[in-house]
């Protein structure tokens, strides 16, 4: 991947127009400040064009759960995308989401407490789940699809980067399920999920996809265990999106089989060695709103981290839980070490340029966590 700074003097940016291949990432705790910053250097205005667009932003509201746990999306970002979307002219905003069978998701929405968000920006809300819906031709495969969903004119899917018990991750292209019935969800779980995933992105819409990557659940839709990155992403390509989703989970995009799916269907390409990864600031080391759970924990003591950076850190907590699910942590392991505090320090094995004088060191700032599985693999289990 190319690695890209964008300048900036005070809080002005220098914009560009963005790409289907580029790749936004921004780090920090301010949420909403953040999100306006990502969208004001992918000129995110300037991509909408006409301020009498329809826009509608499509979250995470899988099931009634807070965002701290690593479900649902925050919601300082949709205030933040509502803030600078109205500061740029654009007023007809609508938020909509279905949230899966079984949940209500008018209770989502209060477990979230979106209804501030809706108050203070003076921005309706749309249950999915009650609106009709009409079947589309998705490639060759027919798929219903919420009417109040296509007929906008620019839609900014905003999921949350985490993993799912049954795909193995879940981001832009997943998240879309929820603009179907709850019928249709039916029927794509009895096909198996990946196919049906795959063809719907053929007719929604993907115009902006805002990633709330700020504490992503390990590998469950519903949250429980979430790990603290505490960065927002921007992409224009869902299929990108979940691929490089993939390599921050330290999964091969061949394990989500509904990500070389949607490109083979012309959805997008999977291909992040092209990728123009723009950082937008630098890393935080701040952790303060956020426990570990348990299981976390137990991954954690593997480590031995010196103020490390979120992303840094989230990223080595992921390859681990990979490493734990196909070969096991042994108990005797000596510990990974990792952050801003081992540099110019020697030891036995880290991971990040920060530990570049160690025996042992995986380069990276931060190194991917596919990347992270490998060299540990061979350098350390």
């Amino acid at each position: 991947m190319l690695r890209i700074e964008i300048l900036r003097k005070d809080t002005l940016f220098i914009l560009l127009h963005m790409k289907k291949n580029d790749i936004y990432i921004i780090h920090g705790t301010r949420y909403k400040e953040l999100t306006k910053e990502l969208l004001e250097a992918a000129n995110l205005a300037e991509d909408i064009g006409d301020r009498k667009k329809k826009i509608a932003l499509k979250p995470n509201l899988v099931c009634a759960k807070d965002p701290s746990l690593g479900a649902t999306t925050h919601g300082e970002l949709l205030a933040g995308t509502i803030e600078y979307l109205q500061e740029h002219g654009f007023w007809d905003i609508t938020i909509m989401e279905g949230s899966w069978v079984g949940e209500r998701t008018g209770a989502s929405f209060k477990a979230v407490e979106y209804g501030r968000v809706c108050d203070r920006y003076n921005v309706p809300f749309v249950d999915l789940q009650k609106g009709s819906s009409h079947a589309h031709d998705a490639h060759g495969m027919s798929i219903q699809v919420c009417d109040a969903a296509l007929a906008v004119d620019y839609m900014i899917n905003m999921p949350v980067l985490k993993g799912h018990c049954q795909t193995t991750v879940t981001c832009a292209l997943k998240n879309n399920k929820g603009v179907i019935p709850n019928s249709e969800k039916r029927r794509f779980h009895s096909m198996g999920l990946h196919k049906p995933i795959a063809h719907l992105n053929t007719v929604v819409r993907n115009d902006f996809i805002l990633v709330d990557n700020i504490c992503g659940d390990l590998d469950f839709e519903e949250g429980g265990n979430p790990v603290v990155m505490n960065r927002i992403l921007g992409f224009k390509d869902p299929v990108l999106c979940d691929a490089y989703v993939c390599d921050c989970m330290g999964y091969s995009v061949d394990d989500v089989r509904y990500i070389r799916l949607a490109e083979s269907l012309g959805v997008g390409s999977a291909d992040t060695s092209k990728a123009n990864l723009i950082y937008l600031n630098e890393d935080t080391l701040d952790k303060s709103r956020f426990q570990m759970t348990r299981r976390v924990k137990a991954l954690a003591q593997f480590t031995e981290p010196k103020d490390a950076c979120s992303a840094c850190y989230g990223s080595l907590i992921y390859a681990l839980d990979r490493l734990n699910d196909t070969r096991g942590l042994p108990r005797n392991a000596r510990p990974v070490c990792i952050g801003q505090g081992y540099k110019g320090q020697g030891g036995e094995i880290g991971v990040g340029s920060c530990t570049a004088c160690f025996g042992k060191s995986l380069k990276g700032c931060p190194p991917k966590a596919i990347d992270m599985v490998k060299f540990l693999e061979e350098n350390w289990l």
